[in-house]
This record gives structure tokens, C-alpha cells and sequence, in this order.
């Protein structure tokens, strides 16, 4: 009889060995995502007590809640991936639970047969013997097939108490995971209550002038902030490009045909909305303030939308930078074909990583809050050119 059994094991202990090493990796990043979130809480308790910093408190709750719904995010995905180690676990045990019953059973039968029969049909086969030769054949083969079932049915027994060991420490973990879930859900409902005094903070910011002036110059240099990261961008293109037809002419590449493609241009009046609903709110250009009065430039266009809106990329592209600014918070820029991109500020949390290629209508991140808000704050770029995102869009 030959030993399968033990295969059935070494598939599954050779699939939680690197689980286990995956869950060390991914446990050293929660820790650092929950160092981060300690900082945070500390500069929250520093800046609670300067009125004047009533705007970088802002910026504090936002990035301490974005790392939140980070952590809680792979906390569930860990989650999931222990309960399909579980199930395959199950699976495989009970193959062997299987394989230890039908063992049981002929191991059972033959033990009756002999305790009917007493040991007259043995001896009768070895008596039957035509030679010496078959005689010592029969004795040896009955004195094997007796030690084998003993064999087989002991060796899957410590069989599958090893799989119940594995399962037992499967669930331990999933047991980990479903707390620390618990303790993540708890801290974001502590969250709740720091929403509501940063609503709190922001009346009082709105009723503050110099703030609110002390606002909009944030704003500013933040848009010049995208230049410069924009601009950072045009020049990794350039560099690539370059490199790239350096080793074209030295013949390490093929040549290829010259790109045509201008699949971005092509949708000029018809590109697909950032998130499914909402209305504008701010137009492209200049901006008279309702308070103030004082005259801005708005670079794109800003979308009042639910905070937690799904968003979604307007064209296939690239991703090209994830950043945070103060006076726009989580920011993403795709890279579209020909110097075209498209940026995406005001985001709760960013969902996809830099250099990763998505498509039209792919979830790229969920939507959030601005000052005034909650906003989704969108532009259209080509090369250092700003463009109206509403010549681009498609009509609503």
C-alpha cells in the first residue's frame, strides 16, 4: 500500500510557513501605521491648546484618521486571509479524517474475522502451501498486512493530530485579528468624537477672518506646491524618455513604431466624473470670497460630494504621485498618455499604490473633507498647463 497521506500535510504545512512569515511583515507595518498614529495623538494634545495652530489641528485629525481606517483596512484583509487558511486547513483534515475511518474499518473487519474464525483460516492458507517457499511467502505477507493496518491507521492518527494543531493556532490567530478589529473600530469611534470638535474648530475658524485669511495663503502654497510635484513629474517622463532613446540608438532596444496614441485628447468634452454624483461648487479661475472678498485662482474644480464617496479614475493612466499638502490633504496625480494628468485632492484614504496602472472607472480612492467641507477637489493637466476640468468632462 503505497503512502499518499503525508502529501496531503505538506501542502498545507508548506502553505502556513510563509503565511507565517507574510503575518511577521505585515505586523512589523502595523506597527509602524500605529507608532505614526501615537505621534499624532501627541501633536493633537499640543495643538489643542494653541488657538493659533487651529488649522494644522485640522490637518492632525485628518492624517490620524486616514492611518486609522488604514490599519482597521488590513486588519479586516488579514483577517480574510487567516479564514481561508482555516478553511483549507478543514478541507485537508477532513480528507484525512476520511482516510482514517476506511482504515478503521478494514482494520476493524479483519480483527472480526480473525476473532470468528480464530486464526484457522490463516492457518489453513499456510497449510494449503504448495512449497517451503509459498509457506514462508503467506507467513511473511500475513505478518505485514497485520503491522500495516496497525501502521497506517497510527500514522494518520499523529497525522491529523498535527492538522488539528495547525488549525487550533489558525484560529488563535483569527481570534488575535477579530480584537485587535475591535480595539481598531473602538479607536475609530473615538475618531467620531474628534469629527465633532473639529467641527467645533472649524466654525470658529470660519468666524476668524485673519484665519480664514491665514487659510486661503495655506491654499496658495499648496497649489504651488502641485506645480512643484507636477513639474517633478515632467522631468521623470523627460529623463525616461531620454534614457529610453539612448538605448534605442545603441541598439540594446528595438525602435518600434513612433506612438500615435492620444487617447486622452480624444475624450475632450466626454471624460467620464470623477465620482458618480455632486455638484460643483467651485468653478475653474478666479474666485470672489463670500467673507473676504478677496479675489483667488482656483486650479481645478472643487465637487461637493458625501465624505466616503467612492472616486474613481476619469481615464486608464498611471499612478503617478501620492502625497499629502496642508490646504488639499491626501492627494493623487494619474499620468495619462501625451503629458496629460489628472489630480485628485481631499481624499479620506487613497486605495491603489504609486506606478500601479488603472483603468477607466477603476476605484482609486474614497472621497473627504476640505475646510469648506466635504469636497472633492479635481484638475486636468497638460505638460505645466492647467485646463478647465469642465471642457473635459462630459455633460451632466
Amino acid at each position: 500500500m503505497r503512502r499518499s497521506v503525508p502529501i496531503l500535510l505538506i501542502a498545507v504545512l508548506v502553505a502556513v510557513a510563509p503565511a507565517q512569515d507574510e503575518i511577521k511583515k505585515r505586523q512589523a507595518e502595523l506597527d509602524a501605521i500605529r507608532s505614526q498614529i501615537r505621534q499624532y495623538e501627541e501633536k493633537i494634545t499640543q495643538q489643542q491648546h494653541d488657538e493659533n495652530q487651529a488649522l494644522e489641528l485640522l490637518d492632525t485629525y485628518d492624517r490620524k484618521s486616514t492611518l486609522v481606517r488604514r490599519l482597521i483596512a488590513r486588519y479586516r484583509a488579514d483577517e480574510g486571509e487567516l479564514q481561508r487558511r482555516i478553511n483549507a486547513t478543514t478541507v485537508e483534515r477532513a480528507k484525512l479524517e476520511e482516510q482514517l475511518a476506511f482504515l478503521r474499518k478494514q482494520y476493524a473487519n479483519y480483527v472480526g474475522s480473525i476473532y470468528r474464525t480464530g486464526r484457522t483460516h490463516d492457518l489453513e492458507l499456510l497449510l494449503s502451501s504448495q512449497s517451503i517457499n509459498q509457506f514462508y511467502l503467506r507467513t511473511s505477507y500475513l505478518r505485514r498486512f497485520s503491522n500495516q493496518r496497525k501502521k497506517d491507521a497510527q500514522q494518520i492518527q499523529e497525522k491529523k493530530a498535527e492538522i488539528d494543531e495547525v488549525q487550533a493556532h489558525a484560529q488563535q490567530q483569527l481570534s488575535d485579528e477579530r480584537r485587535l478589529i475591535a480595539e481598531k473600530a473602538a479607536e475609530e469611534d473615538r475618531l467620531t468624537s474628534l469629527a465633532e470638535e473639529r467641527r467645533v474648530v472649524l466654525g470658529q475658524i470660519r468666524k476668524n477672518k485673519t484665519m480664514m485669511q491665514r487659510a486661503i495663503d495655506r491654499q496658495m502654497k499648496a497649489a504651488k506646491g502641485l506645480e512643484d510635484i507636477v513639474a517633478t513629474l515632467i522631468e521623470s517622463d523627460r529623463i525616461r524618455k531620454a534614457r529610453k532613446a539612448e538605448e534605442v540608438r545603441k541598439g540594446k532596444l528595438p525602435q518600434g513604431p513612433p506612438s500615435t496614441e492620444a487617447v486622452f485628447e480624444s475624450k475632450r468634452g466626454k471624460l467620464r466624473w470623477p465620482v458618480s454624483k455632486g455638484a460643483v461648487v467651485a468653478h475653474f479661475g478666479n474666485q470672489r470670497h463670500p467673507t473676504l472678498r478677496t479675489i483667488t485662482q482656483n486650479t481645478g474644480i472643487d465637487i461637493a460630494v458625501d465624505a466616503g464617496s467612492p472616486v474613481t479614475a476619469v481615464a486608464e493612466g498611471e499612478v503617478g504621485k501620492i502625497s499629502w499638502l496642508p490646504g488639499y490633504g491626501n492627494l493623487l496625480i494619474l499620468n495619462h498618455d501625451n503629458g496629460y494628468r489628472t489630480v485628485y485632492t481631499h481624499l479620506a484614504d487613497i486605495l491603489v499604490t504609486e506606478g500601479q496602472i488603472v483603468k477607466e472607472g477603476d476605484i482609486i480612492a474614497e472621497n473627504g473633507e476640505s475646510l469648506d467641507g466635504p469636497r472633492l477637489h479635481f484638475e486636468v493637466w497638460k505638460d505645466r498647463e492647467k485646463q478647465n476640468p469642465e471642457s473635459w468632462l462630459s455633460p451632466q
